[in-house]
């Protein structure tokens, strides 16, 4: 488990690198629900997503004599664009190796911030088997987009934050891919609740195509799952079988696990721009697409992860012109 205190020492170190993001208030969602229903807003953050946190904290986290091998990682689209963020902040050459599935804005966002890209094959796995060779071969750091304690501890901030802005919050909804995010939330808001008597549950949320925590979590062990095309795509990947943290801390923290199909990934897409305002990718529209489809049914104050908002704007306006509109269910 990465414990209470790495999160809180992850906050310190990084407060100065990363945006603290809004928990605005859901009127829509609120009505719909009966609950009061906030959405957390990382798709303010810098890099659009997130995944700047955990990237901060793994390469602040480096040593002098690391830093001058500088860093690689691989990606479906965010962390790879906070690493290349994070490393320019520091001066250090970052390669970021992607699948041929990650999207081309995603792609063009990265280079822009002056990392080297490599596209390998047609999963995420490959993509990682590359920065492999490159960890062996050339010495350069790794810097893992979940299963790594420090990216874990970088995630959990977002926890931490929530508790402050919203004390109440009974249940937290994350989208769930490897399971950093989720693993990272979990731990934070489940200890300070516990320190302070009281509970909390944190849902996981990802697609029903190919979801590669999920299956492992259903199989008792890490397994590996076929990467397919998903509107939730920033989700897709697997967790790697010899996975150290965060399948051992989402199968103990996590409350429950909700699978959505396409249209309803679509329907949080299309609510989130008509009815919040705010423009997100498919894998930031999971925790809303979970209540208009009514498969959590909330009792108290709901905090949604608004994970990232780097959606390719063509797509966006597909999404929102092809998909109908949904409302919550009627109990």
């Amino acid at each position: 488990m990465v414990a209470i205190g790495e999160i809180e020492s992850a906050r310190e170190r990084i407060k100065n690198h990363i945006a603290t993001t809004t928990l605005a208030h859901s009127e829509s969602l609120s009505g719909q629900i009966g609950a009061p229903v906030f959405l957390k807003l990382e798709n303010q953050q810098i890099t659009g997503s997130f995944k700047l946190r955990g990237a901060t904290n793994a390469i602040l986290s480096l040593s002098e004599n690391e830093r001058r091998h500088g860093v690689a990682t691989a990606s479906t689209g965010n962390h790879g664009r906070a690493v290349a963020h994070a490393a320019r902040a520091q001066n250090l050459p970052a390669t970021i190796c992607l699948s041929s599935l990650v999207p081309r804005n995603k792609i063009e966002a990265i280079r822009q911030l002056g990392a080297k890209i490599c596209i390998i094959g047609s999963s995420q796995d490959e993509a990682m088997a590359e920065v492999a060779r490159l960890e062996r071969d050339e010495g350069v750091n790794v810097i893992p987009p979940f299963d790594d304690e420090r990216v874990i501890a970088g995630q959990g901030t977002i926890g931490l934050e929530i508790l402050e802005q919203q004390p109440e919050i009974d249940t937290i909804l994350v989208p769930l891919s490897g399971g950093g995010l989720a693993a990272g939330i979990a731990a934070a808001v489940k200890a300070k609740r516990m320190q302070a008597g009281s509970q909390v549950k944190v849902i996981g949320i990802s697609m029903q195509r190919g979801a590669a925590m999920h299956a492992s979590l259903a199989a008792g062990k890490p397994v590996a799952v076929e990467e397919l095309e998903t509107l939730a795509d920033s989700l897709g990947g697997g967790i790697g079988l010899e996975n150290r943290w965060t399948f051992n801390m989402c199968s103990a923290l996590l409350d429950d696990v909700v699978l959505l199909d396409e249209e309803e990934i679509a329907a949080g897409i299309r609510h989130a721009a008509r009815e919040e305002g705010v423009i997100i990718e498919g894998a930031a529209a999971v925790g809303i697409g979970a209540l208009l489809a009514g498969k959590i049914r909330p009792r108290g104050p709901t905090a949604i992860i608004v994970s990232g908002g780097n959606i390719d704007p063509e797509q966006h306006q597909a999404i929102i012109k092809n998909y109908p509109r949904r409302t919550v269910p009627t109990r």
